[in-house]
């Protein structure tokens, strides 16, 4: 089962800083790279699920109408993309309260999937399930199930769909697919790692993997970002590489694989065989 996502945030929505930032400042790039997905995706015939930003949707609600008009999925990705990691139990239901009626004002229904900027959902902050469950969500995509940067969740085990419950709240999870690579988990479908890799490497990856869940943003498309110079110098190297091949890249990935969003992938899961994992 292979998952198609993205993200949708422009160039400057950076997780670790996003607090310390005036976003009315930067340039506005994201329109044309929303437009190169939803042509990829309309002249493929394929439906994904998109998870955006409240900010985007109160200052850039035609986005998020072209992507909705579309008939592709919409979840809620924070409101201005900081941390989960960041929040108290009260100011992450504040952040996404205020997200969740921001996209929901511009696509005229309830939306229920969540996903957290840089799967920071962890062991740290389990209240971040309780809060998505009393505010109706049904279903996450934060997890990360391994060690990382930012805490991971490495006993959530085995990356495959599966339920969640913390407190007696349920919700069945989508978590990111990592993959061995040198003794570290990679995630390779999305992101900085898929503009670094080669495409022979992510062929393999995939082929090997029975679920992968995809991340892709409008930047990621977009050969002349400005320089985030801002940025510690690791960081701001794996933010430039990769964007002038990452577009063509990708035509190739949905060519040669098959991809569902959430809503079908949900259809397609037996969710009384899962597991249910207790944090």
């Amino acid at each position: 089962m292979n998952i198609l996502t993205f993200d949708i945030e422009d160039w400057y929505c950076y997780d670790t800083i996003s607090r310390n930032l005036n976003w009315d400042d930067y340039e506005v790039r994201i329109y044309k790279g929303v437009e190169k997905i939803l042509l990829a995706l309309d002249e493929r015939h394929l439906k994904a699920t998109f998870f955006c930003l409240g900010w985007v949707a109160e200052k850039h609600p035609q986005i998020i109408r072209d992507i909705a008009g579309q008939g592709h999925q919409i979840g809620c990705h924070s409101y201005q993309h900081e941390l989960a990691s960041y929040f108290t139990e009260a100011q992450f239901r504040e952040d996404t309260i205020r997200a969740k009626n921001a996209i929901e004002d511009v696509v005229g229904h309830q939306i229920a999937l969540f996903r957290a900027p840089s799967f920071s959902i962890t062991e740290s902050n389990l209240f971040c399930i309780d809060v998505l469950a009393e505010l109706g969500f049904t279903t996450d995509c934060s997890i990360f199930p391994t060690t990382r940067d930012y805490g991971g969740m490495p006993s959530y085990g085995s990356a495959e769909p599966s339920i969640i419950e913390h407190n007696g709240y349920r919700l069945k999870e989508y978590p990111i697919s990592p993959m061995p690579l040198l003794n570290k988990q990679v995630v390779y479908s999305g992101g900085g790692y898929f503009r670094l890799f080669p495409y022979w490497l992510i062929k393999k990856f995939t082929k090997q993997s029975d679920y992968v869940m995809t991340y892709f943003h409008p930047s990621d498309f977009d050969p002349e970002n400005p320089d985030m110079d801002w940025l510690p110098r690791i960081r701001r190297w794996k933010n430039s590489i990769g964007h002038k091949s990452a577009y063509n890249k990708f035509l190739r990935y949905i060519d040669d694989f098959e991809f569902v969003n959430i809503e079908v992938a949900d259809k397609m899961i037996n969710w009384s065989n899962v597991k249910t994992i207790k944090v």
